[in-house]
């Protein structure tokens, strides 16, 4: 099943554009090669142990509700912040940023990788992991050979998202079930509420999200949860025709013309002048016409309970006109100022 720990950036890249490109163009394009198993979310009935299939299909058991919990990706570190259950992280990720008290989890998954040796003096009772690599496999049978309960989670859809909530909810017993169906319902009814405006506007622009830009041109791949939450936002995702590759040669984009280009690098500092300056792109619709527009790839591709939030931010982008009907969304941060920043926040 999306968020992201740990990546490989193409060889060359610049520390803020290996971020942006590892959590999108390298991580987000191995989304296609899973095949797993939707998690299930059901704590057994037993009051001294439980039982969850996590979403590689894998049956993860517990002795008791988990009190030290680390989570290794920063969608999972919010989710469990959003189910109530924030005070029992003892560990999270470098990536950390909301909510604010998540930055100070004690680092366990660094841009580097997993640091075992904190796992081990941390003694979790429950690992929320990332599947397809980005918490690496050899680092989760090795948290599992030395006993430690491992959910891996990771959403390649929209749905998958409040299917791993559930998820998440179900690992973390307690109150945290009931929590995660109440979020679940109103995230469901949030997003149901924003793909009925987008459709109502009777138009679905080919959509371009740029999703970085060192060392090439990366956009998304088709089947990936970025080109879904663009279908769902009104638009018609402009994808690289590979599953498996996120990187967008310029003359496939150039013969797909967008009408609308979305710079999810927006925060790492590229801006719609830059990218209307680029040498071969002035003859696109969406350049010809100053459509182009930074959105909040935060909350875009962070598969967690901010996700309405997401999904507005790109309606918003797309279809303009939408800005009043949804304006009781928070709006997307001032971007583009910061080209000078070379950290880039922290990714899905």
């Amino acid at each position: 099943m999306h968020q992201l720990t740990v990546f490989q950036a193409p060889s060359g890249t610049s520390r803020k554009g290996s971020r942006h490109a590892r959590a999108l163009a390298g991580g987000l394009a191995a989304v296609a090669l899973l095949i797993s198993a939707s998690g299930t979310a059901a704590q057994s009935p037993s009051a001294s142990g439980w039982s969850v299939t996590d979403d590689t299909g894998t049956v993860v058991t517990g002795t008791a509700i988990p009190e030290r919990v680390i989570s290794l990706s920063p969608a999972n570190t919010e989710i469990t912040f959003a189910l109530g259950a924030g005070d029992r992280l003892v560990g999270g990720t470098d990536f950390d940023d909301f909510p604010a008290e998540a930055a100070a989890l004690p680092d366990v998954a660094t841009y580097e990788g997993v640091v075992m040796e904190q796992v081990i003096a941390l003694e979790p009772d429950l690992v929320l992991a990332s599947g397809m690599g980005l918490t690496p496999d050899t680092d989760i049978e090795r948290m599992r050979e030395l006993g430690y309960p491992v959910v891996v989670v990771y959403s390649t859809s929209v749905d998958d998202v409040l299917t791993d909530i559930r998820l998440v909810g179900g690992a973390l017993g307690g109150d945290a079930p009931a929590a995660a169906e109440s979020l679940t319902a109103t995230l469901q009814a949030d997003l149901e509420r924003i793909a009925g405006l987008a459709v109502a506007t009777g138009s679905d622009p080919r959509t371009f999200y740029e999703t970085g830009d060192v060392p090439e041109l990366y956009g998304v791949a088709p089947g990936s949860f970025a080109a879904d939450m663009i279908e769902r936002a009104g638009g018609e995702a402009i994808t690289t025709g590979d599953p498996n590759v996120w990187s967008m040669p310029l003359e496939l984009l150039v013969e797909a013309d967008p009408e609308v280009i979305l710079l999810g690098d927006a925060a790492y500092g590229m801006c719609p002048d830059v990218v209307a300056a680029r040498e071969g792109w002035g003859d696109m619709t969406a350049v010809e016409n100053g459509d182009i527009r930074p959105v909040n790839d935060i909350v875009v591709t962070r598969p967690g309970p901010r996700l309405a939030e997401g999904l507005a931010s790109v309606a918003r982008a797309i279809h303009p006109e939408l800005a009043e009907q949804l304006a009781d969304f928070p709006p997307d941060p001032a971007m583009c100022a910061a080209a000078s920043d070379t950290t880039a926040p922290g990714a899905p």
